[in-house]
């Protein structure tokens, strides 16, 4: 059960890709701020290690920046040992980094960025699953915790490859609960629409316009993604896996 300390993660070391910025660095600083040493992850170090300062200034936690593409089935591999090789263990596991490049009809995807696309959206969470996810289950257990889209269940022309990719990782999350269970708890966060850095590419106001229809008439701010990650990350959903958790804002299904 959670720790009389208020920090029910105090003692635990949580990963979290694509954590320098965006729902993940929110992530990774509820986490640390609930007692969690951290390993930031993402494509840009300079990111990754300016979070990693901002956390042990702030928390008083330990802090690891790593550079890792995880399209790359070897820089998985040396984050994962990365990790281990610094703490000793991964407690929770987000595989949160992802990505959705847009294109103006399907005829145009090329080879080269659907392949990108699957392989940061669902290779890397595989292999990264499955590399801690079996140290997890070898040793005192864990929680993974897969980040996908409102987009797997209500696809869009304008993301055919993303929305295929997060339904399959929608899929794998129940896998690999079967894979790991009973040690290892393999859950997942499916998010709507969140005002994080990639939404000022948007047209704010055709989405304000489409925000009217949702139930909470509104975007979510990123902080709004972490009382989900910590209810998956501890004690607090103990009798919890194979589980898709849909935070939109009630924009539909």
């Amino acid at each position: 059960m959670s720790e009389p300390t208020g920090q029910p993660l105090l003692g635990k070391v949580a990963l979290v890709t694509g954590g320098s910025r965006g729902l993940g660095k929110q992530m990774v600083l509820g986490f640390a701020n609930a007692g969690a040493d951290v390993v930031i992850a993402s494509r840009k170090l300079d990111a990754c290690e300016e979070l990693a300062k901002e956390v042990e200034a702030k928390t008083g936690r330990s802090a690891l920046a790593k550079a890792c593409h995880v399209g790359h089935w070897d820089q998985v591999e040396e984050l994962a040992d990365a990790a281990y090789e610094r703490f000793g263990h991964v407690d929770v596991l987000v595989n949160n980094a992802g990505m959705s490049p847009t294109y103006p009809r399907p005829v145009d995807v090329t080879e080269e960025l659907y392949d990108k696309v699957l392989a940061v959206n669902l290779k890397g969470p595989f292999r990264l699953t499955a590399l801690i996810g079996q140290r997890m289950a070898d040793g005192d257990g864990g929680s993974i915790i897969n980040v996908s889209s409102t987009a797997a269940v209500r696809p869009g022309a304008h993301v055919i490859p993303y929305a295929a990719a997060k339904a399959a990782l929608n899929a794998m999350t129940e896998a690999f609960a079967h894979a790991y269970g009973p040690k290892v708890r393999v859950n997942g966060i499916m998010p709507g629409p969140f005002l994080t850095d990639i939404s000022k590419a948007w047209d704010m106001e055709g989405f304000k316009q489409q925000a009217r229809r949702f139930d909470l008439r509104r975007g979510g701010e990123p902080n709004e993604i972490v009382g989900a990650a910590l209810y998956f990350a501890t004690d607090a959903s103990s009798f919890t896996t194979g589980a898709i958790l849909r935070i939109d804002g009630g924009s539909g299904v």
